[in-house]
């Protein structure tokens, strides 16, 4: 199993992008957060295999219809951060 830390920024709050990462996550079957953060951006903990990781990835370049992304930062999520994933995915409010 490995840990992304993943902060997109764009046009990415108020489009849906938090609940639809969400159900891509859960569809993968990834576990844990994303959240909007105070500077407009979004930010996610994603922990699962490389596989379903990489293409969640993927879906966050674009995100859902309505969203611009203008930058995925991606960098692996240290231990303790790992260990606050939610199983299920979950939408937690803002950080």
């Amino acid at each position: 199993m490995a840990a992304l830390f993943l902060k997109i920024a764009g046009r990415v709050q108020g489009v849906g992008f938090r609940y639809s990462l969400c159900r891509e996550a859960r569809r993968l079957r990834v576990t844990g957060w994303v959240q909007n953060c105070s500077d407009g951006s979004v930010e996610a903990l994603a922990v699962g295999d490389d596989q379903p990781l990489q293409q969640l990835i993927e879906w966050a370049r674009h995100g859902p219809a309505g969203a611009r992304v203008d930058s995925l930062h991606v960098e692996p999520a240290t231990a303790a951060q790992a260990s606050d994933a939610d199983d299920p995915f979950t939408q937690r409010s803002s950080g």
